[in-house]
């Protein structure tokens, strides 16, 4: 079984708000998955669960066969950092730094010395069409740059897997649209599953497939683990 990422009976409460409600998902290597529905419906909830970001209350996560889900936060902080990269709808890149910077904080906070994260960093400008950009900060980029970047920043750890969670959604259409084709492209070149978060079925249709989820459970599109 090639499959990166699995969740397998995944339920999360909040109060009495069942926000999942035994899940099944499976994402295979360098394949590109969009998550659907409507607000509400448990599709962030998922992201959250199977990105460490938070646990389940019950099911299993597991990361290239291994059960990650009931490790202690300090570990699932690492994994996030190292095996896992984030693409997120405003990008949440740092203000005060330079986007070069941006781009290499993942590694300087894996313990790399700043001149060595930095020149890892600037790789990645040129392939994404940032050449040049490096020294601008965030609020110098416009928001398409700015998302690039912090695709950039997802992708200098070489991660098994990138969660985006609407990562156009600040973005007009034509950007948008460009933005996704970077990022499916980006992933699969350096052999990284995606994982997409989204209410729009644009940015799903450049995912190899979507699952939807209304009312915590997979209604269309999961493959159980």
């Amino acid at each position: 079984m090639n499959d990166v990422l699995a969740g397998r009976a995944l339920a999360k409460r909040f109060g009495q708000t069942v926000a999942l409600d035994g899940v099944d998902l499976a994402v295979a290597a360098a394949e590109a998955v969009a998550i659907m529905g409507p607000s509400g419906s448990g599709k962030s909830t998922l992201l959250h669960c199977l990105a460490g970001i938070m646990k389940p209350d019950a099911g299993e996560v597991h990361l290239l066969g291994q059960r990650i889900d009931h490790l202690g936060e300090r570990r699932r902080s690492a994994l996030r950092r190292t095996r896992f990269g984030f693409v997120f709808q405003f990008g949440q890149l740092l203000p005060e730094l330079p986007a070069e910077e941006n781009v290499a904080l993942p590694l300087m906070l894996g313990g790399v010395a700043r001149q060595d994260a930095v020149r890892t960093a600037r790789q990645w400008f040129g392939p994404l069409g940032l050449g040049g950009m490096e020294g601008r900060r965030p609020g110098e980029l416009s928001g398409g740059q700015a998302q690039r970047v912090a695709i950039a920043r997802a992708l200098v750890t070489k991660p098994a897997v990138v969660f985006a969670d609407e990562p156009t959604g600040a973005l007009d259409q034509t950007t948008g649209h460009e933005t996704m084709r970077l990022l499916v492209e980006a992933t699969k070149h350096n052999g990284a599953s995606l994982v997409v978060v989204t209410h729009d079925p644009n940015v799903a249709a450049w995912c190899d497939r979507t699952v939807e989820v209304r009312d915590g459970r997979l209604t269309a599109g999961g493959v159980a683990a």
